[in-house]
């Protein structure tokens, strides 16, 4: 009788859960690097809202799920001086463990447990992202400034290059 009392038990705790409740997370730890380091970066989510802000390398905590049957996406923007922006999207993807709900039969977890807690949705452990050089950064306190001939002073008049139009 002891058995038999211990299997229902335990068919009705897996049929009434989810694989991916029990073995995942709703919420994942990301690594953001940027090359060079010490980057800004901003993570906003799929609604504009900021979650996040900080200097390259960090580790942060996202949420996999925006609500019942909708994986997360977040856009991280990256800005350091001297660099171009970058934008990176990343988004979440279906958490292996959400299968296990059909070959172990949790049909509750596969269509109500795994859904409304977001564990059925996992995010990649890091987000890079190598940063262009701006190449008007050399450029940096240089002026240019346009007057007619009459007006530069002499000792410049020898640097003068020509434009044709």
């Amino acid at each position: 009788m002891k058995k038999i009392l211990t299997t229902i038990t335990a068919s009705v705790l897996m049929a009434t859960t989810g694989c991916a409740s029990i073995v995942s997370d709703s919420q994942y730890t990301m690594a953001i690097t940027s090359s060079p380091d010490d980057a800004i970066f901003t993570i906003t989510n799929e609604n504009g809202q900021v979650v996040s802000k900080g200097h390259t390398p960090s580790t942060i905590s996202l949420d996999a799920s925006n609500g019942f049957f909708d994986g997360a996406d977040y856009t991280i923007k990256y800005h350091k001086g001297g660099y171009e922006d970058s934008i990176v999207t990343v988004s979440s993807s279906v958490d292996g463990w959400y299968v296990g709900n059909i070959l172990f039969g949790g049909f509750i977890g596969l269509l109500i447990v795994d859904p409304a807690t977001g564990a059925m949705w996992k995010l990649p452990k890091t987000a890079s992202q190598s940063l262009l050089k701006n190449q008007n950064a050399d450029q940096e306190g240089k002026q240019l400034t346009l007057m007619s001939l009459d007006k530069v002073p002499g000792g410049m008049k020898p640097q003068l290059q020509k434009v044709s139009g």
